[in-house]
């Protein structure tokens, strides 16, 4: 028998307890142990003899080792199956099958390229596998097409309505587009090409380069680019493809100043592993890309990505291997495919007809299995959201979410930030959410920093050109001088209506004027010349443009105009009531009727006569009389209006003499056919109207108004600017104040010059003018009144039955007896009309016609006729096809943009 002791027991007592709690303790690590261990399959398909398929592999392979770092609890541990799909679809499909089929992945990481995907998709939507991609970025892939495509990236598309605000903010109405001749590089073309519809910029070209172009091939498209005057450029191509074009680029001279280029997130991703000869070709370059916001983790992964590149690498290497976006998202996928396994409690990967031979890879599509798991891991994954690297990760109907992109300038090896663009606030220099300043969605480039431009320039390429021609007559409209320095001064009318019209517009729009001469500072040509200059070398001209050719504008030229006076002619006219029994007070009333009519219309004929200014008469009655007979006429020294009478209207070339100013014209008319002068002038309305008020009413603008595309700006054919300018002129000329401000300054104040020739005042009718009309009333009532009386008197005098009767009655006795019965009705029948008869009231000018009953219409008139001393407007309207009178009167200048 045992006896133990008092420290024995105490011992056993104590120690016992913590023996069997360490025992417990014990078996569940080791239970704990067994169960996160569970490795779950998934497959990664990568280029991995490229660059960015090696960042992505071991960005990937980091990912699972800090995940597990830091969540060390889980059950589950992701075991990445690589597979190298090199370059083409067939072996990307391939490893997709083996990663299915042999290695029952339960999702697959990839495929690297957008070409790849379309296969691999299908693929997983077969087998139930999610493919989640993290660089296939090209919108022509969708999760539409299968429910098992993720997209861990942020699609291409997402960026276009950032390219669309930059292109508004610098006011680049038209712009040439760039890209790969790939399926990736296809798909973003319509997206771009309909935002850019959205905000009215044009494109007029579109360069589709392949992969298996040359340099020489790629140096000739350039070469065509730059012939035809093409500086603005948007570029979506891979990597691969941009780093030569960009360095063909400048060997052809067109990363110059003048140049601007703009690239896709695709090239602005990758600019850190280029080299420096790529990047000193690329010196402002303009790229958009997501916005990576920082972080404590992004900082530390960045760093311990550089210590251990440098440590196996060198820095020699450092380059090829810099991070990218790219590297982030690989990263984050798969953390949400860690936390999506756990999250969904998938403990082991099940197939339904599962292939039994895991040798060998097996490519009949035939035997793929059908994952169990598959849709609760997918739902796993669409529900998964976190704080990544590359910020926060949220995927919706399985496409990532986008927040911000960031704009920056290549500015050396550096990638210098120009500012943000948000679908909240569009171009900020910030993304402060909290900033109250920002108010509404703008597009403005005071936004952005001030990139410097191809050429180290900060002037904004892509100044338009715009012509001006040099005249030595009329320069109120437009005047070309220089100063000291040698640099041009423009002014004038027409230049103040194009700089408002500037100011008008919904967009930016840096230009600079040009003028049109040689080097002596002489016309450089005729208004022909000076618009195939349009043609040819300017991309926008302000001044007159005229289509010599446009049967459109045709007319015969012997339908004219001329001055119509219409007056309105209105009747005194009674409707009597009072019943007229007399047959010689309906005769008096009937003249009188007639007298009243004349008079009324004489009066309104008199009034209109004195309130009526009298117009200078022609000389000549008609265009025809003048071009039959061989008359000189006038026209102004380089104007398109020579070619316009020539091959318009018929005249004799031999019969147009060419003028500069308005002293030539006043000179030309006054001395007329016979000394030297000339029948009429032919000119552009503005200009006549110049001359006339320098003339104080001594010419006078008559004649038809041809229509014919002249006085405005001019355009190339299909210029985008076109609609703008058109909306802008009639903004401005709607204008009145505005207009009158610019009117004053060039033509000074309105003045008054008193009418010469012209008589004071008008003569009048008086009452000697209706003589003849009233004696005919005055005799006529007096017969009437005569013959009433005589017949009243052989009726009504008294009369005696005896003569000692006759002689007790005196004369006016009888004479008061006669005027008391003449006082007196009259029995019924004994007038001398007949019973119901009634003046009927005169009726009024008939509707039709407007001419009274028993009156005589003229409905002749005399037609404004070319004359000396006249000067026949021509109207520079497009559009309307119908023919009007310009007069002198009117006030404002036609301003029309022709394309």
């Amino acid at each position: 028998m045992i006896v133990m002791g008092k420290h024995g027991l105490l011992f056993f007592i104590f120690y016992l307890p913590s023996l069997l709690l360490l025992g417990v303790l014990v078996d569940e690590s080791q239970e704990a142990t067994t169960t996160t261990t569970t490795n779950i399959p998934v497959g990664v398909v990568l280029d991995l003899g490229s660059p960015l398929g090696e960042m992505a592999e071991r960005c990937m392979s980091i990912a699972v080792s800090d995940f597990y770092a830091a969540n060390a609890h889980h059950r589950t541990r992701l075991a990445l199956l690589s597979r190298n799909s090199s370059t083409d679809a067939v072996t990307a499909a391939s490893a997709a099958i083996d990663l299915i089929k042999n290695e029952q992945v339960l999702a697959i990481i990839g495929p690297q390229r957008s070409s790849q995907a379309n296969f691999v998709i299908e693929l997983g939507g077969k087998a139930h596998v999610p493919i989640v991609s993290s660089s296939a970025t090209s919108p022509s892939l969708s999760s539409t097409r299968s429910k098992y495509f993720v997209r861990a990236a942020l699609d291409d598309s997402s960026q276009v309505k950032a390219m669309t605000a930059i292109i508004q903010a610098y006011g680049w109405r038209e712009i040439v587009l760039v890209h790969e001749d790939t399926e990736y590089g296809n798909g973003l073309v319509p997206y771009l090409l309909d935002g850019l519809q959205e905000i009215d910029t044009r494109v007029p070209y579109t360069s589709s380069i392949p992969l298996s172009f040359t340099d020489s091939q790629i140096t000739r498209e350039l070469k065509n680019l730059k012939e035809k005057q093409k500086r603005i450029f948007l570029v979506h191509t891979t990597a691969m493809l941009g780093s030569r074009l960009f360095l063909l680029a400048k060997d052809a001279g067109m990363m110059d100043a003048g140049y601007a280029w703009l690239v896709t997130q695709e090239l602005s991703t990758q600019l850190a592993p280029m080299s420096e000869i790529v990047m000193d070709s690329m010196q402002g370059v303009i790229g958009v890309r997501p916005f990576i916001p920082l972080s404590k983790e992004l900082n530390s992964f960045k760093s311990r990505w550089r210590k251990k590149w440098n440590s196996k690498k060198g820095n020699s290497k450092m380059i090829e291997h810099e991070l990218s976006l790219f590297g982030l998202w690989a990263y984050d996928t798969v953390w949400a495919i860690a936390k999506a396994v756990e999250n969904a409690r998938t403990v082991r990967s099940s197939f339904i007809k599962q292939n039994s031979s895991r040798n060998t890879i097996n490519v009949d599509l035939a035997a793929l299995g059908v994952s169990e798991t598959g849709p609760r891991l997918l739902s796993s994954i669409l529900k998964t959201t976190f704080k990544g690297l590359s910020g926060n990760f949220k995927l919706e109907k399985g496409e990532r979410l986008s927040s911000a992109f960031e704009i920056f300038n290549v500015v050396g090896n550096l990638e210098r930030v120009l500012g943000y663009w948000s679908a909240q606030n569009g171009l900020s220099r910030n993304l402060d959410k909290n900033n109250s300043t920002i108010l509404d969605y703008s597009v403005s480039k005071s936004n952005l920093k001030q990139p410097i431009w191809p050429g180290d320039t900060t002037g904004q390429p892509k100044k338009l050109r715009m012509g001006v021609p040099l005249k030595s007559g009329f320069r109120e409209f437009i005047k070309v001088e220089w100063d000291s320095r040698n640099k041009p001064i423009i002014s004038g009318f027409s230049y103040d209506v194009f700089l408002a019209v500037i100011d008008a517009l919904p967009f930016p729009f840096p230009c600079e004027f040009v003028p049109f001469v040689n080097k002596t500072k002489q016309s450089a040509g005729t208004y022909n010349e000076l618009l195939y200059q349009i043609k040819l070398q300017v991309c926008l001209v302000v001044w007159v443009l005229e289509h010599r050719t446009n049967s459109e504008f045709r007319g015969s030229p012997n339908q004219q105009l001329g001055t119509i006076f219409w007056f309105s002619f209105s009747t005194l006219v009674f409707a009597h009531r009072e019943r007229l029994m007399n047959n010689w007070t309906r005769f008096v009333v009937t003249i009188w009727i007639f007298v009243v009519l004349i008079l009324s219309q004489s009066y309104s004929a008199s009034l209109a006569s004195m309130l009526t200014v009298q117009r200078l008469k022609p000389a000549f009655a008609d265009l025809n009389e003048i071009r039959r007979h061989g008359y000189p006429v006038g026209i102004q020294k380089d104007c398109f209006m020579k070619d316009f009478l020539i091959k318009q209207l018929k005249f004799d070339e031999t019969n147009l003499k060419e003028y500069v100013t308005p002293e030539e014209y006043r000179d030309a008319l006054i001395n007329g056919i016979h000394n030297g002068g000339v029948a009429a002038i032919f000119d552009e309305i503005p200009y006549v109207k110049r001359f006339i008020s320098l003339s104080c009413s001594k010419f006078q603008m008559v004649g038809p108004t041809y229509k014919a595309d002249g006085f405005g700006f001019a355009f190339p054919i299909g210029s985008p600017f076109v609609p703008h300018f058109s909306r802008a002129i009639l903004k401005v000329t709607e204008d009145k104040d505005k207009m009158e401000i610019i009117e004053r300054k060039n033509f000074g104040e309105a003045t008054t010059c008193e009418d010469q020739g012209i008589p004071s005042s008008s003569s009048g009718l008086g009452l000697s003018s209706f003589g003849g009309l009233f004696i005919i009333t005055g005799v006529a009532s007096l017969f009437s009144l005569l013959a009433y009386i005589l017949s009243f008197l052989y009726s009504h005098w008294p009369v005696t039955d005896t003569r000692e009767e006759q002689a007790e009655t005196s004369f006016w006795l009888r004479v008061i007896e006669l005027a008391k019965h003449f006082d007196k009705k009259d029995p019924p029948g004994l007038g001398l009309e007949r019973s119901g008869s009634r003046i009927h009231p005169v009726t009024g000018p008939d509707e039709s016609t407007g001419i009274f009953p028993d009156t005589v219409s003229d409905d002749t008139q005399n037609d404004p006729v070319l004359v000396s001393n006249n000067i026949v407007g021509v109207e520079e309207h497009a559009g309307a096809e119908a023919h009007r009178i310009a007069t002198a009167e009117d006030t404002t200048f036609p301003l029309r943009t022709y394309a």
